[in-house]
This record gives structure tokens, sequence and C-alpha cells, in this order.
């Protein structure tokens, strides 16, 4: 633990802080799962929400969970304080049980990411303004809080919203389109309404995935009226949001049917392209990081693999690992990578 972390955290124990006590408690756990301690981050989380249980029980006669309120302009408050509490209270309706929001635990986030130089800058750009929000306020700038990623299936959007998630920190929830699309009359803006309060509330990374779901072309004549009023509320509360500490990630394969005016409502647009004969070559070699790898002619593997999208690269890497495995040779070579993209090829046509 970094010491002027712990001088503040004893400091507000003598002086009996609570609201400090409890802030600083999480951004002690998260210190150490940042530092790959997450066996002792666990245990000190579980600690913690057993206290913050007892309190409410015998304060409130109940066990519901609280968590130290954000601040306004906090540049140290902890992604792990996330009210989880508050997403089972977030349901579609008196109808139906199905929460509005899936929470991503960080042990779940992919963020080993392998992208084209010139996307990598601007993934990294959106980080580093993340990390000096608070000075940039000072300013008068915001760093960039609403990011629209687009690009063909399995390049890597969802990916890239959970690398955002992990290297700010935040929390990641991604919105559940099955519960949040309804069909009755202004259900599904009332419950858009929901998620961002929850997110405006809670420093978090909120992501809609496949967003063009809620954010159609109005000017589609095979739309109903009820998706246009979706998509006004939309854009409109997207106009509204603004997060002191939290980020906004919408993820599309169909950009073109895209309404024109969501673009502008965002703070960076970027395209995730397939990756190119180097980016295929470090993914597939990444993924086999576990396991040997044999004499491998790289360059015609990458040939047969022209055009393969990211995700099609690791599952090229894994099925060649299961297949050496299944082998019982432990050791993969050029006949098993060749029979894993022969059958992707099929597989995806």
């Amino acid at each position: 633990m970094k010491g002027e972390l712990l001088k503040r955290l004893f400091r507000a124990i003598a002086s009996d802080d609570q609201y400090a006590i409890d802030k600083l408690t999480y951004l002690v756990i998260e210190d150490e799962r940042n530092k790959g301690h997450t066996i002792l981050a666990s245990q000190l989380e579980n600690i913690t929400k057993k206290n913050q249980k007892d309190k409410s029980v015998s304060e409130n006669g109940s066990s519901s969970l609280t968590f130290p309120k954000k601040e306004s302009n906090s540049s140290d408050f902890s992604s792990s304080a996330f009210d989880i509490q508050a997403l089972s209270a977030l349901r579609t309706s008196k109808r139906w049980n199905t929460p509005l929001v899936t929470f991503i635990p960080r042990e779940k986030l992919r963020h080993h990411m392998i992208l084209p130089k010139t996307v990598e800058k601007r993934f990294q750009r959106i980080e580093k303004e993340y990390a000096a929000r608070d000075r940039l306020a000072h300013h008068g700038l915001r760093y960039r809080q609403k990011i629209l990623l687009f690009g063909v299936p399995g390049c890597g959007k969802t990916m890239g919203a959970e690398r955002l998630a992990w290297n700010t920190g935040l929390s990641l929830l991604k919105v559940r389109f099955d519960a949040m699309v309804s069909s009755f009359l202004g259900e599904t803006a009332s419950n858009l309404r929901l998620v961002f309060e929850l997110a405006h509330k809670n420093p978090c990374l909120l992501f809609f995935d496949e967003c063009d779901s809620i954010a159609k072309s109005r000017e589609d004549t095979q739309e109903v009226g009820e998706i246009k009023r979706v998509v006004n509320t939309f854009l409109q509360i997207l106009d509204e949001y603004e997060s002191y500490s939290g980020l906004l990630v919408a993820a599309t394969n169909l950009n073109k049917s895209l309404d024109t005016a969501l673009w502008r409502r965002f703070d960076d647009v970027i395209e995730v392209p397939l990756p190119g004969k180097q980016e295929l070559e470090l993914i597939v070699r990444q993924t086999l990081s576990t396991i040997e790898v044999g004499a491998i002619n790289w360059q015609l593997i990458i040939q047969q693999m022209e055009g393969f999208s990211a995700a099609q690269a690791v599952r090229v890497a894994q099925d060649a690992a299961k297949r050496a495995i299944l082998d019982r040779e432990e050791l993969v070579i050029q006949e098993h990578l060749e029979e894993a993209i022969k059958e992707i090829k099929v597989s995806w046509s």
C-alpha cells in the first residue's frame, strides 16, 4: 500500500470520519488489485461488504448495502465503490424481472489488444485524458467522455470497451437491449433514463453494444413511431449526459444505419479495423503463448488468414492449441494451424 494512502486512512480512523474511511478502504482494495493481488483484494472487499451489511442491519433493520456517495469532482474516488446493489433494482417493468444492465467483474475484463499504431494511439489518448481529467477541468477542458466504436463483427469493439474499463479502473456496465427495448409505449425511453441516472450517480463505464437497436435513422420508413421516439430520447440524453468520472462507450457494426444526428453527440468516433498481417501474427502468437510452438511458416499461415477478424485469429490459435493437446503432442505445428484455418473458413463463410 502506498505510504500516503496509509496515512490518510489512519487519519480518517483517528478522526472517526466514516465517509473518508469507506472511500479510502475502497482505494486500498483497488490499489491491491492493480498490483495483481486479486485474491487479497477480493478478501478485503468481502470484509468491507460484510461490515457495511452489519452496520446497515443494526441501524436500519435491513440488509441493504451502502456505499460512499460520489464527490462531484473527486479524482480519487474508486470505481470499486460502484453501487452493485442498485443494479438489482433496475427492472424493465413490473411485468418482468430482467435487469437492464449487466455488471462485468474486473477479473473478466479482456484488455490485451493488438491494434494498428494509429488506432492504439487514439485509445491511449482517451485513457490519458481520463487520468488527467482534473487537470483538464482546471483549464476549463473536458476529457473525452462519450466514445463511439464501429467496425465489422469480430474486430474488437467489445474488447475495446473492456480495455478502456480496465485501464481507467472503472466498473463496466453492459446495457441489455433484450431488457431495454419494450413493446409497451414509452417504456423503452423510460428504461433508458433509468440506466443513465444510475450511471450519473456512480462512476462507471456504461457500454451500449449494438447501439443501432436504439439509434437507427429516423428517416427509415420501415421503422415505427415508437422507435423514432426512442431515438429522440437517446439523442436528448446523450446531450445531457455529463459525468465527472465516468465514460460512455457505444459500439455498432451497422454504422451506416445510425441516425446522422448521433455522430456529433460523441467526443470521439473510432473505427476498429480488421487486423493487418502484422497484427494477425501477433494475435496468434499471443494466444499461443501458454503452449509450446514448433517451426511455423508464419508468412504462409498469415497469407491463408487474409481478411480474418481478430476474433477469428484468436479462434484459429485456440483450435490449434486444442488439437495439439488432444493429440498428446502439446506442441502446435503447421498442420494444426492450417486445419484450424480451413475449419474457420468453412464455418464463418
